[in-house]
């Protein structure tokens, strides 16, 4: 564990602690795991950190007394600058006790005093974005009856590699699916489809038709490697849809961007939600730095 002491843990609650007993700063449960995985590769909500309890300050108490004195110190200079990122009238809400105590704290941890805490392990190797953006571009040198089967294989074997309990083609009557896989607590009916053409109306309005005989709850992802046609985008509609999009460029810029594929799923889905827009690329969620 680390060399944080009790009381020091109090003082972090303290200058971070947002509006109600529990918060961060002004993190919600999503942006708080988003921060985690998008900053330092961590997984908070996987269950490792849950002993104290599944709030974020509880959360972030039980991750701080297990790792190592080196990421400790790197996970709250971080929080801190976040803090001081942030507004003015938002930061005049959070308690501005301890800023100094809390920079003393990162200061003794980044000096590595000796610690028994251990490096969290990564959410997903690093190496294994790389691998999976070259295989995307692999596919291109396959024939067009071998590519189509093999982008479906990739798809699985990319969503799972995210955790995102995914399940091959199958087949029900009158109909073929490409496959499913669970965001959210929900899930989602796939198609995919591999073709130099971009996807009009016509194919996503079948494809809605097929979301449209399930369960109510039933969602999908459209995901076109070679993109969707504004015309399409705009004959389809914002209303009442059931399905996300995601282009092939989406897969291969989050990949080179080292964005976790289940956080842009989820950046989609909220951006439908909010917006009505069913295809968001990957450069309005995640502006460059």
């Amino acid at each position: 564990m680390s060399s944080i002491k009790p009381a020091e843990l109090k003082m972090v609650d303290e200058v971070l602690r947002g509006s109600e007993k529990g918060y961060i700063l002004d993190f919600s449960n999503r942006t708080f795991a988003e921060f985690f995985e998008l900053e330092f590769d961590i997984d908070l909500y996987g269950g490792d950190y849950e002993a104290e309890g599944t709030s974020k300050a509880n959360r972030l108490r039980c991750f701080l007394k297990a790792v190592d004195d080196g990421t400790a110190a790197r996970v709250l200079r971080r929080l801190y600058e976040y803090r001081q990122a942030l507004p003015e009238p938002r930061r005049s809400t959070i308690r501005p006790l301890g800023e100094g105590q809390l920079l003393a704290l990162i200061g003794r941890l980044e000096r590595g005093e000796p610690s028994s805490g251990q490096p969290p392990q990564p959410v997903f190797d690093r190496r294994n974005y790389e691998m999976f953006r070259d295989r995307l571009n692999q596919l291109w040198d396959m024939d067009a009856h071998r590519r189509g089967y093999a982008f479906e294989a990739y798809l699985k074997e990319l969503f799972d590699a995210f955790h995102l309990k995914a399940r091959g083609p199958f087949k029900l009557t009158g109909e073929q699916i490409d496959g499913s896989f669970e965001l959210g607590n929900e899930i989602y009916l796939l198609e995919a489809k591999w073709q130099q053409n971009k996807i009009g109306a016509e194919e996503l309005h079948a494809f809605h038709g097929k979301l449209e005989q399930k369960a109510a709850w039933t969602r999908g992802l459209f995901v076109s490697f070679g993109g969707f046609t504004d015309v399409g985008l705009y004959g389809f509609g914002r209303a009442g849809k059931k399905l996300i999009c995601m282009e092939g460029k989406d897969i291969y810029e989050a990949l080179d961007r080292n964005i976790p594929i289940d956080t842009l799923l989820e950046s989609k889905v909220r951006h439908a939600a909010e917006f009505g827009e069913v295809l968001a690329p990957v450069g309005l969620l995640f502006p460059s730095a």
